[in-house]
Formats: C-alpha cells, sequence, structure tokens
C-alpha cells in the first residue's frame, strides 16, 4: 500500500514540474503585461487628475472675477 502511495505522490510531483517552466513562462509574461498596464493606467490617471485640477482652478479664476465685476462697476 505504502509502495503505491509512493508511485502516486512520485508521478504527482513529475506532471508539476513539468508543467511549471511553461506555466511559470506565461505568468512571468502576463505579470510583466499587467505591470505595464497598470504603469500606463497610473500615468493616465495622473493626466486626467491634472486636467481636474486645471479646470477647478479656471472656474475658481472666473468665479473670482465675476465676483469682482460688480464692485469695479458701482467705483
Amino acid at each position: 500500500m505504502t509502495e503505491r502511495n509512493t508511485v502516486k505522490i512520485k508521478r504527482a510531483e513529475d506532471l508539476k514540474s513539468a508543467r511549471k517552466p511553461s506555466g511559470d513562462l506565461n505568468l512571468r509574461s502576463e505579470n510583466a503585461r499587467l505591470r505595464a498596464e497598470l504603469a500606463t493606467a497610473q500615468q493616465r490617471i495622473a493626466e486626467l487628475e491634472q486636467r481636474t485640477a486645471d479646470a477647478l482652478n479656471r472656474i475658481d479664476w472666473v468665479l473670482d472675477s465675476l465676483h469682482s465685476l460688480p464692485e469695479s462697476e458701482s467705483s
């Protein structure tokens, strides 16, 4: 009985080691692709955040300009 279990374990280990290199290569390439995609997404997010900040600054400037109009007209 023990001999039979040992054979099964060895066979299972052989199958795992046989699959590992190609699976490992696939995982590495997928990991690299995902890291590159993440870097691109983070860069895009930073660009969008900067655009949002610029737009808010322009809105603030316009609002300040509009608030100062009645003051300059009444003078």
